[in-house]
């Protein structure tokens, strides 16, 4: 069984080194890490050209302007060669034992389009602030945590990859299009992923990221267009009282 990582990354220079230790520090080895970059003005292609070399040949990467973050995954996930697939993009870092840990259940449920396990959120400080595995039976109404999940690449030819016009729940819309076609998901008792809540997209204004779920609730019908309209003014009054420093 073979794993494609992928890391897509700009100006990451702060964080990346952590990323690619944390795949290089793996006991599984078969794997392929695909590296997406989106044309990064800092020191992050150093970097990259730095690590290469340690992955014997495991590593592949690009470095071109794209269309945002999910298009950047797409790239990837076009590219990828192996069986499983995760995503551990440049602020997150896995947990030692992961790729290990998912064979050993996947090779014993061999079935399964999605498995997902525990993600660790940390704080600012690089300290655990929360542990988190929302179960898939809850998708309608809560997203998952998606740097908790490896997905079987035949999954991403059934149903689809990611759709960039949601800006930040894009990996909300694609597991909720799974689970409303009846996918099959596998919860997993172990830590996969560590998840900086200060340096990702999805924690930079927490507003804008709920509305943008409420946005793919509303795409699948979950949501009719009243309470959708209702909840996207309140989102407004809460960008305008922000911007006025009211709250």
């Amino acid at each position: 069984m073979k794993f494609t990582i992928i890391t897509v990354c700009k100006n990451s220079e702060k964080t990346i080194r952590r990323t690619f230790e944390s795949i290089l520090s793996q006991s599984c080895r078969d794997y392929e890490y695909l590296v997406i970059d989106g044309a990064s003005g800092d020191s992050t292609l150093d970097i990259i050209r730095e690590y290469e070399p340690r992955f014997e040949g495991r590593m592949r990467w690009i470095s071109e302007h794209d269309n945002g973050l999910y298009d950047a995954m797409n790239k990837g996930i076009r590219m990828a060669k192996g069986e499983i697939i995760g995503i551990c993009n440049s602020d997150d870092f896995y947990e030692p034992g992961t790729l290990q840990n998912i064979k050993t259940v996947a090779e014993k449920h061999c079935n399964i389009d999605v498995y997902y396990g525990i993600v660790r959120f940390l704080d600012s400080r690089g300290m655990e602030k929360k542990l988190l595995r929302h179960s898939d039976l809850f998708l309608p109404e809560t997203p998952m945590a998606h740097p908790g999940c490896f997905v079987h690449r035949d999954a991403y030819r059934k149903y689809g990859m990611f759709r960039p016009q949601f800006k930040i729940a894009a990996d909300y819309d694609f597991l909720l299009r799974l689970h409303l076609q009846s996918a099959r998901f596998l919860p997993m008792d172990f830590i996969v992923s560590n998840f900086m809540e200060s340096d990702g997209i999805s924690s930079a204004d927490w507003r804008k990221t709920l509305m943008d779920a409420r946005r793919v609730q509303f795409a699948h019908a979950l949501i009719s267009r009243p309470v959708y309209f209702l909840l996207y003014c309140r989102y407004l009054i809460g960008r305008i009282l922000k911007f006025l420093h009211v709250i």
